[in-house]
């Protein structure tokens, strides 16, 4: 993983001294909140229900053991001793005091890590696939070219202020693990006929109150143009986004305004006449030094037979343990290796809730222990806010399955109802309509069985607790949206969404249900499909397929009568 230089540790620690000394003066009475304000947003901090948020950066999702321990310490020392993961890989912090949160972004500075950008109107972290550079069908590994991104838009001084957030992510295989589609840039790497590298070019995604499926505006850029051609998008946008109405302010809203064509035409003409062949262009100097700091590690060689033969009889050996392979690895491109996807969505655990995405100071330490020991010193955080030990020992499996369930992170319910997406609602955030930790709750005690989960298969629920959709809600199989009816809590339900390939928004089902009638309309809404799936010897109809196939009507009627 990247690794700091002198300049990079200067520029992060003149930040932090810097916010230090305006914190003070807020502090003290001798600068105003209108002036604090930016400041502290382009420093990853928030002002929510009951107390600031801070927001730290995780780039691209990497996490080294040493940085993870210093998050543990963090969290300890200055927070309530846990963590939150997020849909772009970071990791927010619920109860810091404002007055030490410069300390808290020194001790950040000490691991080269920072909260810069993770707030404000500029270009936020960059994200990617969890498995990149270990999976087998990736084209090529995006996380060098993630990294170009990351150190061409921090502090960019033309888009320091744009007229919203801006958010991008790079995925070097089909399969589409990053939601790029909702993104304001996504990047697919590709190869054209030539074998040479190059992007698909996907501008103008977006969720909150107005969602929108981005729109390919180059269906392949060379790879040498990759930052020329972003910083001819973002020119586009400085200069043609809206800045009279934050909510018609996202790039979507130009791009879908005018048509993609329209928006690529613009982009042509500004990378054309002042950018393209200048000194953003990218040599092959540029990406051999990026892919240097993404080594493969020193992989071991197994006899294939023996490992294959010795795991088979575990899994034989073992249900819950085969459960958890099943759900929770994924295939390496390295023979004798697999993926290890650590579930943060313990649910409920000794009768209490654990909300998707936390993690406690322990588990933190105990899993930097792990990946020590089984992964070469790094873990990844997911889009699903969970996280993801990349390299794991085919052979080691059970032992590192049976450490992972002794701290409550080996559930094996990834890609199943209850591996829900869930941002913290009105139990935290100032700007949420309604609690979500509850109705969470209540749907993993409605479906607490791991047979019926596996028999459904994979169906993707992502609840919001505002229009802002940070949990995604419109790209779920299920979506459901919390919303403030005269002081009481409602829940909209969207069926039909995808993140993936086939990206698309769901449709809502029709008015909202009350609190208490969230996990029975959810389990109404199965029952059709278990109703009306078709299912083969060799295939069983997904939900999204059921609904791609039938509509919502028949969802409708059962719920709604």
């Amino acid at each position: 993983m990247y690794q700091y230089n002198y300049a990079d540790q200067t520029l992060v620690e003149e930040r932090v001294a810097q916010f230090r000394d305006q914190t003070e003066r807020f502090l003290a009475g001798e600068l105003p909140e209108e002036q604090f304000l930016p400041l502290r947003l382009q420093n990853g901090l928030y002002i929510q229900r009951y107390a600031p948020m801070l927001r730290i950066a995780v780039p691209y999702g990497l996490l080294a053991t040493y940085q993870l321990r210093k998050l543990a310490e963090i969290t300890r020392k200055y927070d309530k001793g846990y963590g939150h993961f997020t849909t772009r890989t970071n990791m927010q912090l619920n109860w810091p005091k404002l007055e030490e949160v410069p300390d808290i972004l020194a001790e950040l500075a000490s691991v080269q890590m920072h909260s810069i950008q993770t707030s404000g109107n500029c270009i936020r972290n960059t994200t990617t696939d969890p498995y990149a550079g270990i999976h087998k069908e990736e084209i090529a590994d995006p996380r060098p070219y993630c990294e170009i991104i990351r150190q061409w838009s921090t502090f960019h001084p033309e888009f320091a202020f744009l007229p919203r957030k801006f958010k991008i992510a790079v995925i070097g295989t089909a399969k589409d693990r990053a939601a790029t589609q909702v993104h304001d840039i996504g990047l697919h790497l590709k190869k054209n006929e030539a074998g040479e590298l190059g992007f698909e070019v996907i501008v103008g995604g977006g969720l909150g109150r107005t969602p929108v499926i981005g729109k390919t505006i180059n269906t392949f850029l060379p790879r040498q143009h990759l930052l020329s051609y972003l910083d001819a998008i973002l020119r586009v946008y400085n200069l043609h986004g809206r800045r009279d109405n934050k909510f018609k302010a996202r790039i979507k809203i130009l791009v879908d305004s005018m048509g993609g064509p329209a928006f690529a035409k613009l982009v042509d003409a500004e990378w054309e006449a002042n950018i393209k062949d200048g000194p953003l262009t990218l040599t092959d100097a540029n990406f051999d030094k990026a892919s240097s700091y993404f080594t493969e590690p020193d992989y071991l060689s197994f006899d294939a037979l023996q490992v294959q033969s010795d795991l088979q009889q575990q899994l034989e050996a073992d249900k819950d343990f085969a459960n958890w392979y099943q759900q929770n690895t994924v295939a390496h491109k390295i023979a004798g290796y697999r993926a290890v996807v650590i579930s943060l969505k313990a649910g409920l655990v000794d009768g209490r809730y654990v909300p998707s995405g936390d993690i406690t100071e322990s588990q933190m330490d105990a899993l930097a222990d792990l990946a020590d020991e089984h992964s070469f010193g790094e873990l990844r955080g997911t889009y699903q806010q969970n996280l993801v030990f990349a390299d794991v020992q085919t052979n080691r499996l059970y032992e590192l399955w049976q450490q992972l369930a002794a701290l409550h992170l080996a559930r094996p319910n990834i890609n199943t109802l209850t591996d829900m997406i869930v941002c913290p609602g009105w139990d935290f955030c100032s700007l949420a309509n309604a609690t979500t930790h509850n109705i969470a709750e209540q749907i993993e005690k409605q479906f607490n069985d791991l047979d019926y989960l596996y028999d459904l298969g994979e169906i993707r629920l992502n609840m919001s607790g505002c229009m802002n959709a940070c949990a995604h809600h419109h790209t779920g199989d299920i979506g459901i949206l919390g919303v403030d009816k005269k002081g009481e809590y409602w829940y909209q339900i969207s069926l039909g969404g995808n993140s993936s390939n086939d990206a698309k928004l769901g449709k809502i089902l029709g008015k909202a249900v009350p609190t208490d009638a969230v996990a029975t309309t959810i389990q109404k809404i199965i029952d059709v499909y278990l109703e009306q799936r078709v299912s083969n010897d060799n295939d069983v109809e997904g939900f999204g397929e059921l609904i791609d196939r039938i509509g919502i009507a028949p969802f409708k009627e059962k719920v709604y009568g």
